[in-house]
């Protein structure tokens, strides 16, 4: 008697029990990502005119010292965390970077990565700049899977460069460094590498940008030391997004949208350092209650406790710097008018 050859069923997508309700995630993350991106510039606005101020002997508008700056200063800001953790004093050159630095750590570890897609203005353009390109070209490009995890072992490379530095050097010469004239006006020869920026610096930004362009957030998975830091902050975060494979159909629709390209569909908890916490997975899920950001115990965090929990954190722990004296450079008029004029001339140690 001849064998029967049956076919195996085929693989049907699951019934959509219940359609999730209107998802307003990404208008509230946007609007986030706006109003930083927006105080950043204000910050820049007046460092510029504080700058030229002392560079024209005092003539113009005199404008004060944005601390805030200091959140462009990461290397430095390290510095300062060691210098903390090694005397148990608040450095008095740049402490609003050390601070800003403590909240955007507290945010990725508490929130996961949202820094990074909530408040980070680099990451912000970024992602600006590959929505141009998906809508102009109408996709976005993927590196071959070999090629893109060496490139997003760089990010850790560089930051095990920067921390192998800041952390072999002693407390002393941390002060010493960060109290001479280079580490004095670090922030103004920050500023002087864009004002003056040479025919080498402006081609390797033209290449990040058209690569962003092309590539999601190349900038961002590839080469930023700063994400590579609060990923390895998220790792201890209680927050997951979290699928529930009973209510999951199977339209791989989250995994589509996923900015860091991860098998959202195919895991039920989401652990990568690369989950930067946006809630776009979320916010295209069809199913209600399939994907969610998660607490511990499989508690549902939603999206507006997200949002006042990184304003609060941002808002307190710079607040406390403010209040206890530790947020401004204190330096007396007189080295700002010997210093910034002659920014160019003072090289690293």
């Amino acid at each position: 008697m001849a064998a029967t050859l049956v076919a195996p069923p085929a693989k049907t997508k699951k019934r959509l029990a219940k359609r999730r309700p209107p998802d307003h995630s990404q208008k509230l993350r946007q609007g986030f990502q706006l109003a930083f991106l927006a105080l950043n510039v204000w910050i820049g606005a007046q460092f510029v005119l504080f700058v030229r101020y002392y560079e024209s002997g005092g003539h113009g508008l005199h404008v004060t010292r944005p601390a805030g700056v200091e959140g462009w200063l990461p290397i430095a800001s390290l510095m300062n965390l060691k210098l903390l953790l090694a005397t148990g004093r608040v450095p008095r050159v740049h402490p609003a970077g050390l601070f800003l630095l403590l909240a955007f750590l507290s945010i990725s570890w508490l929130l996961r990565k949202s820094f990074c897609s909530w408040l980070c203005p680099a990451g912000t353009i970024s992602e600006y700049l590959w929505r141009l390109g998906r809508r102009t070209f109408r996709r976005n490009w993927q590196l071959p899977r070999r090629l893109d995890i060496a490139l997003r072992s760089l990010k850790y490379v560089l930051l095990g460069l920067f921390l192998y530095a800041v952390g072999s050097m002693s407390a002393p010469a941390i002060r010493a460094f960060l109290e001479g004239p280079y580490g004095l006006i670090s922030d103004v020869k920050m500023l002087d590498f864009f004002r003056f920026l040479s025919l080498t610096g402006a081609a390797v930004l033209a290449l990040l940008a058209v690569a962003s362009v092309f590539v999601q957030n190349f900038w961002c998975r590839y080469l930023c030391p700063y994400g590579a830091l609060m990923g390895l902050a998220a790792l201890a975060s209680p927050l997951r997004i979290r699928r529930q494979a009973a209510l999951c159909i199977d339209c791989a629709k989250c995994a589509k949208a996923c900015p860091a390209r991860l098998p959202v569909d195919q895991l039920v908890t989401i652990r990568s350092a690369e989950c930067t916490g946006c809630l776009e997975c979320v916010a295209v899920c069809p199913a209600d209650g399939a994907l969610e950001m998660s607490a511990p115990r499989r508690r549902r965090v939603p999206v507006w406790a997200i949002a006042c929990a990184a304003a609060l954190l941002f808002v307190g722990i710079c607040g406390y710097a403010r209040l206890a004296g530790h947020w401004n450079t204190n330096l007396p008029e007189r080295a700002y008018f010997d210093l910034i004029p002659h920014a160019q001339e003072f090289t690293h140690p």
